[in-house]
């Protein structure tokens, strides 16, 4: 997984940038865009939706009014004297005259009623086989054929001798109107006694409707008349039909008013006529729909990819800008390691934050390089402090070997003084010649300090005594090799040697809290003061003081310290460092 991520994050800082520009900016812009033109798809959409079903609406009431208006038109040639007369009595007039009359009531019914749909039709027969037509056939209608027609059969009709016929076939009107079917009322006219004096078939063209509506439409958009049962009845584009799979959504969901046919990416809008049982039905392909939305969005995200386009080049120039110095400078790292960062970067091509990386870069070869020279020199004084350590070593091993012959010759002549003064001073040379250790045990240093005594006895001819006090608990407690003999020797030398009288010297070691070891040497010497006065002069500097107090410091830092405390009576020295147990008093003297 984490090579995976590894090949897909880029490495590189500039690449780096323009893919998060990319990634965490364009790309959910982009999406966001994309999904406000959905939602505005989808609101135009539905507003669009909403606006042809209202159109349907209004189509559906223009129907019906039509419909309100034939039947209304029906009682007005009931109701007519003209019409019943006649019908009643074709004889008083000539058959011209009769025909006369029944057009001009015809051309007063379509100027009152049809003035704005001239497609309604209207026809009259008397019961003496004459016919009255508001058209004017080509061909001479035949009486027997019209009586007969299935629209005036009586047992279809209602109590008030009229019904619909929504499907009515056009057999009549072939040369007037080339719709197949017409919505034609038929219906018996009848005189107060309830006795037919005529008939009435009054005939709407549905077609010609649907036509001129598709006309009066600013959108490409087709309307059809279907039955319930998915019957085509017409349509206001010839020839043009809804898919089955439409028409089987549309009497599945009645009540639905509209949906998407996705296989012809149109609109589907239809209501429902329940007087006629059947669905007035509305389509709009949706490329009409969002045309101008469409070349709206096209123009956008041509303007916005070409903007995108420009910014991206500016994002990788500004990325290549800021990266380019941070190459070279990773550049320049890497020669300043090749050439023992003896190089610098040059100030003066930059700016900004860039200016204040380099020649904070500058300032850290410096600072290194002067490191560098003072490491080497510290170097150089180490071997030198070696080679001096390695040289002073010699002269010990030789002062070890004299001594071991003067011990043997002692104790060959049975010279017993001699014999402890070699043995106490090899057992001194032999740690000093030790340097692999910087601590020792507490019962060790006491035993060093007792063999430098020993000697100190026989040549101060016992003039001093030398005490130790400590506990049991503390001997496996380090301290600094050769840190108490240099106190002491100074004790005798410079206290108790110009002292009169014998002098005393006392050694105390004990701890001050957990983590503390205070050891204290005090004498009842002349003082610092007087020893002064008395001191000779000297060959070399003394060295047993600033020795210790140095080694104190290398070793604890600032938990090591020395303190000198002088007086007329004596001279006090104590020295503080950290209390340290080592492990043969874990396992020797168990707690």
């Amino acid at each position: 997984m984490s090579k995976l991520m590894r090949l897909l994050i880029p490495q590189k800082l500039k690449y780096r940038l323009f893919a998060a520009f990319v990634f965490l900016i364009l790309l959910p812009f982009c999406a966001l865009n994309l999904y406000n033109y959905q939602r505005i798809e989808s609101l135009v959409q539905k507003k669009i939706s909403q606006q042809s079903h209202y159109q349907l609406e209004q189509m559906y009431r223009t129907l019906e009014d039509q419909i309100s208006i034939a039947f209304k038109t029906l009682i007005f040639l009931k109701q007519d004297e003209t019409v019943k007369s006649v019908l009643t009595h074709p004889e008083q007039q000539s058959g011209l005259e009769n025909k006369r009359r029944i057009e001009n009531i015809f051309k007063n019914l379509n100027n009152s009623f049809f003035l704005y749909n001239p497609s309604v039709y209207f026809m009259i027969l008397d019961l003496y086989e004459s016919a009255y037509t508001s058209y004017p056939p080509r061909e001479s209608l035949i009486y027997k054929d019209l009586r007969e027609s299935p629209g005036f059969d009586r047992k279809l009709m209602n109590p008030s001798s009229y019904h619909w016929v929504p499907n009515d076939s056009n057999y009549v009107l072939r040369d007037v109107s080339t719709s197949a079917y017409l919505l034609s009322l038929y219906a018996y006219l009848e005189n107060t006694q309830n006795k037919p004096y005529g008939m009435a078939r009054i005939s709407i063209d549905y077609s010609y409707w649907l036509q001129s509506i598709h006309k009066q439409s600013d959108l490409q958009q087709q309307y059809f008349i279907i039955s319930h049962t998915g019957e085509d009845i017409s349509q206001s584009v010839p020839k043009s039909s809804l898919p089955e799979q439409v028409k089987a959504r549309i009497a599945e969901h009645p009540q639905q008013q509209y949906f998407i046919d996705k296989a012809s990416n149109s609109l589907i809008n239809y209501i429902y006529v329940e007087s006629l049982d059947w669905y007035i039905v509305n389509r709009i392909p949706q490329s009409v729909l969002f045309v101008e939305i469409e070349e709206l969005k096209r123009q956008y995200f041509i303007t916005f990819f070409a903007l995108m386009g420009i910014f991206l080049m500016m994002t990788f120039v500004i990325a290549t800008t800021i990266t380019r110095p941070l190459s070279h400078l990773q550049n320049k790292m890497k020669a300043a390691v090749q050439k023992s960062l003896k190089i610098r970067l040059p100030e003066h091509k930059f700016r900004g934050e860039i200016l204040d990386l380099t020649r904070t870069f500058n300032t850290m070869l410096d600072d290194t390089n002067l490191l560098i020279q003072k490491l080497k020199t510290e170097e150089r004084q180490k071997e030198a402090v070696h080679f001096q350590m390695l040289l002073a070593q010699t002269n010990p091993h030789f002062l070890l070997n004299t001594l071991n012959t003067i011990k043997w010759i002692a104790i060959r002549e049975q010279n017993e003084d001699i014999t402890n003064m070699t043995l106490s001073l090899g057992k001194l040379l032999e740690a000093s010649l030790n340097t692999d250790k910087d601590l020792i045990y507490l019962k060790d240093e006491i035993g060093l300090v007792q063999a430098y005594v020993h000697i100190q006895q026989v040549r101060y001819r016992h003039k001093f005594e030398v005490t130790c006090e400590y506990d049991e608990d503390i001997l496996y407690a380090l301290v600094p090799k050769l840190s108490l003999q240099p106190l002491v020797e100074n004790a005798i030398i410079h206290g108790i040697g110009p002292l009169p009288g014998n002098g005393l010297i006392e050694i105390k070691v004990y701890r001050e809290g957990p983590g503390t070891l205070i050891v204290e040497i005090k004498d009842n010497g002349v003082g610092i003061e007087q020893s002064k006065l008395k001191r000779t002069e000297r060959r070399r500097p003394g060295i047993g003081l600033s020795n210790i107090e140095e080694r104190l410091r290398l070793l604890f830092r600032e938990e090591g310290s020395m303190d000198i405390l002088s007086s007329d009576q004596g001279v006090t020295v104590r020295f503080t460092l950290p209390f340290l147990l080592s492990t043969p008093y874990g396992t020797e003297h168990p707690a």
